[in-house]
């Protein structure tokens, strides 16, 4: 928390150090900064079908909500600096017209663009505008091989990746001596690589999986087995059941209290690794969960906070750099300078080798904030944080 006060002093330091220079431009008009925001008209990520009984699996609410706040937050710093921030939207049913929005908005001097699409669109639209002065900030996509093989220099991550989510978790599994973990494992691709992440987590902290089993959803009664949460974890000796279920469904639904075993759940249910949750009460979260439930009438969710957040760096960009020229602001967000408050505690910023943003991850259940980490012993030789997910020497990144 130390680090966090050391940071909003410094950050009030720059903004009155400017106040005399946002005097002297108050009669000049304000630079437009506009940032553009990219979505899926029919994302099904937000199918509001995939709610049984209004209990959400799904992202509560668009992350253009969370990119509306951190606009909204960023005029007192716009008015000290004489910029206008503001925000350009366009949603399309392929990437296609997404390119051809970006294209036109470069040309108008929108050179900062939040993309809230899958991984295989987010790939698709770096790639399709990596020639263009423009960079995307990823705010809901967690595939690591965005951060891995099929990283973009043109790509910054405010989300974090699958592998720190897994990280995190196994963090705390090993505090407790909750070693021997059984998998249970849906049959989505994502599900397949939330597996795969929780194996390098695993094997990076000396945990171990006993054993890997298939669960369903399905109203086949061939596939009955699979659905009985009984009968899929009869006979297995663990500590701990991690729920590898991108879907949800079934976690959330016919997981809880209906293993053979009297053991904790942790991954897609029981205790949840998250970006953000409305329960976190330290670092001035209260305050950003009240401004953004007053905003948009919801609770605040992880790609609303890495909208939010998104925006921050933008705003930060232009009151650190003192400019809104976009080499200027782009350089100081991508550098070491970067001392991202993202009201997690630790300051945040851009990890040079894959452009993850570092940050704590949030440990929780449906009403409580139980850990967060890195967890405390966890340590690196640079940066705690960087505990968290793929570390440089084992980067899969080449820029």
């Amino acid at each position: 928390m130390a680090r966090q006060s050391g940071v909003i002093k410094g950050v009030l330091g720059v903004v009155a150090a400017l106040c005399l220079t946002g005097s002297a431009l108050a009669q000049e008009p304000a630079t437009e900064l506009p940032i553009g925001f990219v979505d899926l008209a029919d994302d099904p990520r937000y199918d509001p079908d995939y709610a049984y009984n209004f209990v959400p699996v799904r992202p509560l609410g668009p992350a253009f909500d969370g990119a509306a706040l951190g606009v909204a937050d960023a005029q007192q710093i716009g008015n000290v600096i004489n910029v206008d921030f503001s925000l350009r939207r366009a949603s399309g049913a392929e990437v296609t017209e997404l390119v051809g929005a970006i294209e036109g908005w470069v040309s108008e001097g929108i050179h900062f663009v939040l993309a809230d699409l899958p991984g295989d669109e987010m790939l698709a639209l770096s790639l399709a505008v990596a020639d263009l002065p423009v960079t995307l900030f990823n705010v809901s996509a967690y595939d690591d091989r965005l951060r891995g093989e099929s990283c973009q220099f043109n790509l910054i991550h405010t989300i974090p990746s699958r592998q720190m989510l897994t990280d995190s978790v196994v963090q705390y599994l090993v505090s407790k001596n909750w070693r021997n973990i059984l998998v249970l494992q849906g049959p989505l691709a994502e599900d397949q690589a939330i597996v795969d992440a929780l194996t390098q987590s695993v094997n990076f902290f000396g945990a171990r999986i006993v054993d890997t089993r298939s669960i369903l959803l399905s109203n086949d009664p061939r596939d009955r087995d699979e659905g009985n949460m009984a009968l899929v974890t009869a006979g297995a000796n663990y500590d701990v059941a991690y729920l590898a279920d991108a879907d949800g469904e079934f976690a959330r639904f016919y997981a809880p209290y209906q293993a053979t075993s009297p053991r904790p759940i942790v991954g897609a249910a029981g205790l949840v690794p998250l970006a953000w949750h409305w329960s976190w009460d330290r670092a001035g979260a209260p305050q950003v969960n009240d401004r953004f439930e007053d905003m948009h009438g919801r609770r605040m969710d992880d790609t609303d906070w890495a909208a939010w957040a998104a925006v921050r760096a933008i705003t930060q960009g232009a009151l650190r750099s003192q400019s809104t020229e976009y080499g200027s602001m782009l350089e100081f967000i991508l550098s070491d300078r970067m001392n991202l408050d993202g009201a997690k505690g630790f300051t945040m910023s851009v990890r040079p080798w894959d452009h993850q943003v570092r940050q704590v991850i949030l440990l929780s259940t449906g009403n409580a904030v139980i850990e967060f980490a890195p967890l405390e012993g966890f340590l690196h030789q640079t940066n705690d944080l960087d505990t968290l997910g793929a570390d440089e020497r084992v980067s899969a990144c080449q820029f």
